[in-house]
């Protein structure tokens, strides 16, 4: 039998009805007392928690950034749904590896602008002034299906130089030690521990690439390369069981549906 009891302790019942019966017993004192042994252990709980706390419970502070090396990278995220924010967690991402000193680049596909937005974005400017964190853009003007002015043909032709560009960057990982750090200004030839494939999932779902192949490049990437998939507003079924992550970003409501135009500063 387990329990207190069976290792030739009072049981619970047994102490209260012992404090029941024992009415006129007079109430601990000294230190031995209930709120004494309380305050006590709410100090040694605090000092549990600082202890156990990064940084011993200090705030975190903002620290220069210098070259690193991710000890646990190498896991498969998949961001999709027909929300709003996918790229905008992949960036997210991007940000916190690249605060660490981490190498990161992000390739996207089927982004190349719409006369809805701007000659500007937001991200880019703010990827430029960050260290470790480099961007390139394979996108056609328009998007895919939809009657801007754009070609389809174009739009197969820009997702497949996307995703060769996509294996030459995970073929560099396979030749490079990414146990190490690299220089915060190199070239993503040389490797990076975080690819970031921005929009590929849309670049399947409208049929200019082979899920087929998105898998193969998952197949072909060095075991501490850490690789994030966005995009889609269809689950990529053939990616379940090669992903760790899979993330489903669902829509409740959209200012778009209302007509509303993408803005400087939340959509680019």
């Amino acid at each position: 039998m387990d329990g207190p009891a069976a290792n030739g302790g009072e049981s619970q019942g047994g102490r209260d009805a012992e404090r029941e019966g024992d009415s006129d017993a007079e109430p601990e004192t000294g230190a031995d007392s209930d709120s004494e042994w309380e305050a006590r252990a709410d100090v040694d709980n605090e000092s549990d928690v600082l202890e156990n706390t990064p940084g011993g419970g200090n705030s975190p502070t903002a620290r220069p950034i210098t070259p690193d090396a991710p000890s646990e990278f190498g896991l498969v995220q998949v961001w999709w749904g027909d929300g709003k924010g996918k790229t905008t967690a992949a960036m997210g991402l991007g940000l916190r590896a690249a605060g660490n000193g981490f190498r990161v680049h992000m390739l996207q596909f089927m982004k190349g602008g719409a006369s809805s937005v701007e000659a500007v974005r937001g991200e880019y400017n703010a990827i430029e002034s960050l260290p470790g964190f480099s961007y390139e853009n394979l996108g056609h003007y328009g998007w895919h299906g939809m009657a801007d002015g754009s070609d389809d043909v174009d739009h197969e032709r820009e997702a497949r130089s996307g995703l060769e560009r996509a294996r030459d960057l995970v073929s560099a990982a396979n030749e490079a030690d990414l146990t190490t750090p690299f220089p915060l200004d190199s070239d993503p030839d040389d490797g990076v521990h975080m690819l970031v494939l921005d929009e590929i999932l849309y670049a399947v779902e409208s049929d200019l690439i082979e899920p087929e192949s998105v898998v193969e490049l998952l197949d072909d990437k060095p075991d501490s390369l850490e690789v994030v998939l966005t995009g889609g507003h269809t689950e990529p079924a053939y990616l379940l069981e090669h992903a760790d992550l899979v993330t489903e970003v669902a829509k409740r409501r959209h200012p778009f549906d209302d007509g509303q135009q993408a803005r400087r500063g939340t959509e680019y």
